[in-house]
């Protein structure tokens, strides 16, 4: 069975049409709208849908938020699939049988999104979105998952026993999408994407990707320091770290993965003026100065662009991604 978790809060205006837009797939056998406090008339309009369709289930409590409430929604829900929905979104026809179809194919997925369209969304978040949606395969999402959250999370299906494997959705500083899908691939479980745009994201002003302070700047490279140290311990192999940015952007994400016993021992800049200086205690070097055998690089650079040119010089070099360095920014 596929089950749905749908968190609702105050979504009067747009819970009907998300609702709708997954209860045309087959494939859902039920749909758990949790209503997490509305004061609206959200709950009675998913009540007057439950009592259309059996496989709707209301359940509804105080505001919890929205862990919380993906939480009360794992807890009554029945499938060994769960496919995700939010209440201001719209599912397209076929996602989550799409979805499921690639969960069934390949057992090393934990979960599997879709391309998405951005409703509303500015420029920014387009590019965010356009960038989400050039990660299709397993190896795509392995290599940018510290750059930022690589899914869009009510686009997904997730498979239960891997979510059950990780300890479901917890409370953490930054978000807690980023962070389920961290732990995922820190317990070996992979992620991919059906290349079609099947769902439609909509962006609002009240949205929490605005909003919240857990998606502030200084959350998000608290959660790359969280979980970076675990994975570049397994590729080190007795090699020293070295952040390639001196600037602003590794700076900040090297004093956030000092608390984590991990510390830059070099820094890489191509600006002349920052070569020979020292950065947390660390010399600044040029690229030429690293070496395969005993550093492993961490890329921290925020310039748009700059990210793809240092990996291109990196490969160029023989350095393999994945392997001899990561990007992080």
């Amino acid at each position: 069975m596929i089950s749905v978790l749908l968190p609702l809060r105050d979504a009067s205006t747009t819970v009907g049409a998300a609702l709708a837009s997954v209860l045309v797939e087959p494939a859902v056998g039920e749909v758990i709208a949790v209503d997490d406090g509305s004061l609206d008339a959200s709950a009675a309009i998913v009540a007057a849908m439950a009592a259309r369709d059996p496989r709707v289930r209301l359940v509804r409590g105080p505001a919890r938020g929205i862990v919380g409430a993906l939480g009360v929604a794992l807890g009554h829900a029945r499938g060994d699939l769960l496919a995700r929905m939010d209440a201001d979104d719209i599912s397209h026809p076929g996602r989550i049988a799409a979805c499921a179809a690639m969960l069934a194919r390949d057992e090393s997925l934990g979960a599997v999104g879709t391309q998405v369209t951005g409703d509303g969304a500015g420029e920014g978040m387009a590019a965010y979105i356009a960038w989400q949606n050039a990660l299709v395969t397993p190896d795509d999402h392995a290599r940018e998952l510290f750059v930022e959250a690589p899914l869009c999370h009510p686009s997904t299906v997730l498979r239960r026993a891997a979510l059950d494997a990780v300890g479901a959705y917890r409370e953490t500083p930054w978000p807690e999408d980023w962070d389920l899908w961290l732990r995922l691939d820190a317990h070996g479980w992979k992620m991919a994407k059906v290349p079609e745009a099947l769902f439609t994201w909509r962006h609002g002003p009240g949205r929490l990707t605005f909003t919240h302070p857990r998606y502030a700047l200084d959350r998000l490279i608290d959660a790359r320091a969280a979980y970076l140290p675990a994975r570049l311990a397994a590729i080190a192999r007795g090699r020293s770290l070295a952040v390639w940015g001196a600037g602003v952007t590794g700076r900040r994400l090297a004093r956030a993965l000092e608390p984590h016993g991990l510390a830059a021992r070099r820094f890489v800049d191509i600006d002349p003026k920052k070569i020979g200086r020292v950065a947390r205690g660390a010399p600044i070097v040029a690229p030429d100065a690293l070496d395969r055998g005993r550093d492993v690089a961490l890329v921290a650079v925020g310039a748009r662009g700059a990210r793809s040119l240092v990996r291109a010089w990196l490969v160029e070099r023989g350095w393999r991604e994945g392997d001899d360095f990561l990007a992080a920014a």
